[in-house]
This record gives C-alpha cells, structure tokens and sequence, in this order.
C-alpha cells in the first residue's frame, strides 16, 4: 500500500533536467487547479474506493506473495536486497541532490554508490554506511517542492498507493531517471520491481499489527506526515487532523 518503488537513472543530467521541465509545468497547473480548496483532503470519496480497491487486490495477491517470501528467505538475503534496491535509492539521490543544488549531499550520495558498487558487490552489502558516509533521501517530489511547487491534493494511485499531486508527477521523472529502466530490457525492469515490492510488503507484515482505527486515514496520515518530514529536512509539526495518535511511534 505505501508507496515505496524503486526510481533510478545513468542518463547525463542534462538530459534529465531537459526532461523535467513539461512535468514541472503540468505540475504547476494541476496543482493551481486543487490548491484553491483548503480542505486537507478534498478527493476523500475517490481515495477511499481507491483505497478498499488496493486494500483487495493486497489482501488477495500481494500480502500472500509477500508472507510465502518473508517464510523463506533468510535475514542475510533479505538485509541484501534492502542494500542492492537502496544503492539505486542512492544513485537518484545524486541527481535530485544536484537539481537542489547541494553539491555535498550528491558528492556523499557519489561516494556511497561508488562504494557499494564495487566493494559493496552491486550494493548488496552496506559498504558506505559502515564507513560512515551519510546517505541523503531524497525524490523528485522532493526536488519540485524546493522549487516551489505546491503540493497538491492528497491522491490514491492504483496499486501504487498514498501520494500527492506533485509526488505523483515526481515519480514519472524518477522512473525515467532509472538505471534499471535505462540499461535493461523491459522483461528484467518490471521483474527487479515486483520482486522489489513484494520485498518492501514483507517488511510491512509486522508493521500492520499496531493499526487502529480507519485504516484508511492511517495510512492517508502517516504517508502525508513522511513526505513532511522528507521535505522540511526532518523538522515537521505533527498535526495531522483525524488519527488518533495513541500508537508508538518508535515501535512503527
């Protein structure tokens, strides 16, 4: 349900940047037609039948997929896929740290690939964390929002799950912006994405114990808070309307 896929590029940034400018564009025009509404959640009625919708197709499809690989698959092999799909992370965040233009942030996020490439064997061992070499997280729905780009209506994608207008138009510049996408057959990109989702789904297993209440504004609430956070660098007031906020936030 959360929105976490894999997003990644080896095209110059010239070209990347060349490519963002219509998404920028659209962005801002979408997100002039919403922002004149100041509820928190104006597309409730669309985002809740999306909602039951995804939650369906989990419940069905995914969540079973998700329980048979979190059976099998050992701890080691699961901390390696976690580090091979976060080396792309990584990767992005090079070029996204340049478009905000924090040239130390995409010199780390450059070491860090480096590192986890070569030593690291493809990323599937943490090299450059255990050298101490920060790692910047950042997308381009971060990227639009320094520019100035509104955020836009909170939106329920298909099979994608939470997101906002300008997330929503970030992740077409991020898939563009892939690695993956670029150097391997379409066959290979799609497969390394559902075996990328289905690893993020089984970490969410045990995560699913502490919801209460409408699952719905859970998810809705914890998605819109993250992005806060992602975007004011961390430092984010928690006033989000309607969830009960008796959970322990650690133990998330």
């Amino acid at each position: 349900m959360l929105r976490y896929v894999t997003n990644y590029s080896l095209r110059p940034l010239a070209s990347l940047a060349a490519s963002v400018t219509p998404v920028v564009l659209l962005t801002a025009l979408l997100v002039g037609t919403v922002q004149a509404q100041d509820e928190m959640d104006p597309w409730e009625g669309y985002n809740r039948w999306m909602f039951e919708f995804n939650d369906a197709s989990d419940r069905i499809l995914i969540k079973p997929v998700a329980r048979g690989y979190d059976a099998i698959m050992p701890e080691p092999a699961r901390i390696g896929v976690n580090n091979f799909f976060s080396n792309f992370y990584d990767f992005n965040g090079v070029l996204n740290a340049l478009l905000q233009g924090r040239i130390e942030e995409a010199f780390n996020n450059t070491f860090r690939v480096i590192t986890n490439s070569t030593i690291g064997l493809l990323g599937l061992f943490d090299v450059a964390s255990m050298t101490g070499i920060p790692r910047y997280e950042t997308d381009f729905g971060h990227t639009l929002s320094i520019w100035g780009v509104p955020r836009g209506n909170f939106v329920m994608l298909p099979f994608i799950g939470p997101s906002t207008v300008r997330s929503a138009s970030g992740m077409a510049v991020d898939a563009f912006a892939s690695p993956t996408g670029q150097l391997i057959n379409d066959e290979a990109y799609w497969g390394l994405r559902v075996f990328n989702l289905i690893d993020l789904r089984a970490g969410l297993l045990d995560a699913e114990e502490i919801i209460t209440g409408d699952r719905y504004v859970f998810y809705r609430d914890i998605y819109l808070q993250n992005r806060a956070m992602l975007e004011s660098d961390g430092q984010v007031k928690d006033d989000f309307s309607e969830f009960d906020n008796d959970w322990d936030e650690e133990e998330f």
